[in-house]
């Protein structure tokens, strides 16, 4: 049996291929949208894609398996209630697929959603007995699905759902089966993921918080108290993922466009990406840009802060990265890319066109600054970070908040330094704030990493 896992950095996203290089088939479970890495190990490998499963409808990332049937003709497979727009072929429980030496039985296990569905494989070439567990949203490393997403009317009865499949689905399997997730670090399908991709049901069983309860209502009570936020993108993805999502050659021609075509379609609506670093759009950046730079979490944050039905214009500093921020983008469904600045921000500068600036201000700068007057921090990092250590004088905004639109309450032309871990979150708040009138806002350069790292005071809430 071939089997192999491929992550996406960030989102968190694993998927996997399973099959047999002898009988020369092979599936795909939860396919990313850029799904080359799958057809380089087919070919590769000698086998053909047959079988595209989908363990549920996905929320956070656009799935790949319009793209792979348009590519090789594979069937997609999405459990029989999962109300899909697009043609497939419908999962039910007990269905097994033999491909030579591999074999799959599904199990219906739903409480991330309903039509979850996890996979049981086995290798016939070492054992009859199954070897792992594709648990999909259902059991993570160290944490469980949400039950949230399918929305707050049937909420009582996923929590539900999600117990039964955890606590009665998964008994009577044995601990040395190997649980393989669908997502990890960096999701946001759970709240506290491991960075490990892979466990043990014998290991989560004993090490995993959510599996320790005694009671159903002991577990209920823990599973809503309290959900990670939901991107504005995950309504989006949802129903794309159910209609079936558009094949990328539908998407807008990558193109370069001079300023003055920029500017036209800035005045048309269009919503300007900066994804250069901090330091960069601090220094110079089309008024009313957004930075988000390349970060491990670039997905998450554009999904929660960018309208996912928006024409997207993007500042980069090459190609390269260009094709890097679309990737990214298309991941999650965001299919209006109309193109970047060819020169970027010195061909805008140079135009004569105006330019905006985000003044980063560093750790001893902003300490002098404390010592004459007083100047109002605003940290934007999440509760559990602020209740680690926080600067003396802070105020507590996370930038949840800000994207809920909830703005700091001070005069449009008071002086604020926004501040999180390392000045990237608060340069995605700056750029909001500015484009809510605030004309003064900073930036604290390296965030409460570079003020510690200066020695400067910390203190505990």
């Amino acid at each position: 049996m071939y089997f192999n896992q491929i992550a996406v950095p960030g989102l968190g996203c694993l998927s996997y291929v399973i099959g047999c290089p002898r009988a020369k088939i092979m599936a795909v479970v939860d396919p990313k949208r850029d799904v080359q890495d799958y057809l380089t190990i087919a070919r590769e490998e000698g086998m053909q894609i047959t079988h595209v499963i989908n363990t549920h409808v996905h929320a956070d990332h656009v799935s790949g398996d319009q793209e792979l049937r348009l590519a090789t003709g594979a069937d997609i497979y999405i459990h029989e209630s999962a109300p899909v727009e697009y043609r497939h072929k419908e999962l039910k429980e007990g269905d097994v697929f033999e491909l030579g030496a591999a074999k799959i039985e599904v199990l219906h296990t739903p409480g991330h959603t309903p039509n979850a569905v996890s996979l049981l494989v086995t290798d016939k070439a070492r054992s009859e007995d199954p070897q792992m567990l594709l648990t999909g949203d259902l059991l993570f490393v160290g944490d469980i699905g949400r039950p949230d997403l399918p929305g707050a009317e049937i909420l009582d009865e996923q929590v539900e759902n999600l117990y039964n499949s955890l606590y009665a689905k998964l008994t009577g399997y044995p601990d040395h089966l190997e649980v393989f997730p669908a997502h990890g670090e960096g999701s946001l399908c759970g709240r506290g993921m491991s960075a490990k991709k892979s466990s043990t049901l014998g290991y989560e069983r004993r090490a995993n918080p959510m599996l320790q309860f005694e009671s159903f209502e002991a577990f209920k009570k823990e599973v809503m108290s309290a959900f990670p936020v939901r991107p504005k993108s995950f309504s989006h993805i949802i129903q794309t993922n159910l209609e079936g999502a558009a094949t990328l050659d539908a998407c807008p021609i990558d193109k370069r466009l001079t300023p003055k075509q920029f500017e036209e379609m800035v005045a048309d609506g269009a919503t300007i990406i900066d994804a250069r670093d901090s330091a960069a759009f601090g220094g110079f950046h089309i008024p009313g840009s957004i930075n988000i730079g390349f970060e491990k979490q670039l997905a998450n944050w554009v999904g929660m802060v960018v309208d996912p039905t928006a024409e997207i214009l993007l500042v980069v500093d090459d190609q390269g990265d260009y094709d890097r921020m679309v990737t990214e983008l298309h991941r999650i469904g965001y299919d209006l890319i109309f193109g970047y600045l060819s020169g970027g921000i010195m061909a805008w500068l140079m135009s004569g066109r105006a330019v905006d600036q985000l003044e980063q201000i560093s750790p001893h700068q902003l300490a002098a600054r404390l010592e004459e007057s007083n100047v109002r921090i605003i940290d934007v990092r999440t509760p559990a970070e602020w209740s680690a250590s926080r600067i003396n004088w802070a105020e507590h905004l996370p930038l949840s908040d800000i994207l809920a639109d909830q703005l700091p309450d001070a005069q449009k032309d008071e002086e604020m330094v926004l501040q999180c871990g390392s000045g990237y979150r608060s340069n995605i708040a700056a750029s909001i704030l500015r484009q809510a009138g605030y004309s003064r806002v900073k930036s604290l350069a390296g965030g409460i990493f570079a003020w510690s790292n200066a020695g400067l005071p910390l203190v505990a809430t």
